[in-house]
């Protein structure tokens, strides 16, 4: 669309009037999305609202109030229906279960910890559903995730959450350039989710209240081997539980209940040194638990890397950063050497436990909030 230069530019960055502004509105039936279409509605957007049906929803609407997914939908629709602007639901179960959950089990599978929400963003939510807002002739996307995109000199950057507590920066890390042009993050400069809630209540919206979810969408209680086991069945076979030296320690009812860094319910009492599960070997169907010092590494081999920075990667030998290797820790210096092959090397300072293939380790400048990318961990480190 042509942009009018002799218009003030607006809050999403058009320079035309908020009415001849349309965005698309993932809302996902929680707070934060909803609170995003309800403020852009009431500023005088053209905002049309999308929720995406990912899992189970058949069943979860022909059940009325038998699961949050049937739930969620309702919620959406409801504020887009007070706050008077139109609201669609996609079917995208197949895609969903294509580009998420099937890699999910296969990588759980395969002694990977994986993290979904991740996939999602960049396979279904960022891809799909940005193609469709497309479709639907809209100027931009905007999401209610607490991540900041700030224009920079070479374009839009990616900076982190103004409230580190509900920053989700790694989950956002594989957002590509094209993608961020196109997306808008609306609460990623509030200091709270308490403020994200009082705008809620000012808009007299029903999900003010409305609790977070903590679970994977399609992993209810946060049971991962039982989901598993219906993807998969046949996971949950038996096998030995060794020490790194080589001792039979035990048996197991299946890998799949274990994680690597767990100590608890190991059920092999009796030995002097607390031990931890430092590898699980998948194709002989063992856990391999050892001393805790097992789990420390300090180079994490990654691939698939989406780099955010304003000069190629490849262009330096190495990049001082900081990384995320988990989700709840917080970014720890490390060098970044990247490889002829497109994947990278990085070097932690400190060791870390717990470097997980099937994690993401993500990116940070050291000197400022922004996110320069990140990859996938993807061997034993």
């Amino acid at each position: 669309m042509a942009l009018d230069h002799s218009h003030p530019t607006n809050s999403l960055g058009f320079a035309k009037p908020e009415s001849k502004t349309r965005v698309v509105v993932a809302m996902s039936g929680g707070v934060d999305s909803s609170v995003v279409a309800a403020q852009l509605a009431e500023e005088g957007y053209d905002v049309v609202g999308v929720t995406l049906q990912l899992y189970d929803h058949g069943a979860a609407l022909a059940k009325k109030g038998a699961c949050c997914a049937g739930i969620d939908i309702h919620d959406a629709r409801r504020v887009a229906e007070d706050m008077g602007f139109p609201h669609y639901v996609l079917d995208y179960e197949n895609i969903f279960k294509d580009a998420v959950i099937d890699e999910f089990a296969d990588s759980y599978l395969a002694g990977a910890t994986p993290v979904p929400c991740i996939r999602c963003n960049e396979r279904v939510k960022f891809k799909d559903l940005l193609e469709m807002a497309k479709d639907l002739d809209a100027d931009c996307m905007a999401t209610g995730h607490y991540i900041q995109r700030k224009m920079g000199p070479k374009g839009p950057e990616l900076h982190s959450a103004a409230d580190a507590a509900r920053d989700q920066s790694y989950f956002l890390f594989s957002t590509t350039p094209e993608q961020l042009d196109f997306l808008r993050f609306p609460l990623g400069h509030l200091p709270s989710k308490d403020a994200t809630r009082t705008l809620a209540a000012k808009y007299g919206l029903s999900v003010a209240d409305k609790p977070d979810s903590q679970d994977i969408c399609f992993v209810p209680n946060g049971n991962y081997a039982s989901v598993i086991e219906k993807l998969r069945p046949g996971a949950a076979e038996p096998g030995e539980i060794r020490h790194a030296d080589g001792r039979v320690l035990g048996t197991h009812e299946g890998v799949i209940h274990y994680t690597v860094g767990q100590r608890r319910g190991l059920g092999i009492g009796g030995l002097e040194e607390p031990l931890y599960v430092v590898k699980l070997d998948v194709d002989a169907r063992a856990v391999i638990v050892g001393p805790k010092d097992m789990l420390a590494s300090r180079t994490v081999p990654v691939r698939e890397i989406n780099w955010l920075g304003d000069e190629p990667l490849s262009s330096r030998a190495e990049w001082h950063v900081a990384v995320k290797i988990r989700s709840t820790r917080p970014p720890r210096d490390a060098v970044i050497r990247p490889l002829p092959d497109g994947t990278a090397e990085v070097e932690l300072l400190t060791a870390e436990e717990g470097v997980s293939p099937g994690q993401a380790c993500v990116f940070y400048d050291t000197s400022s909030s922004r996110i320069l990318g990140g990859g996938w961990i993807w061997r034993g480190a």
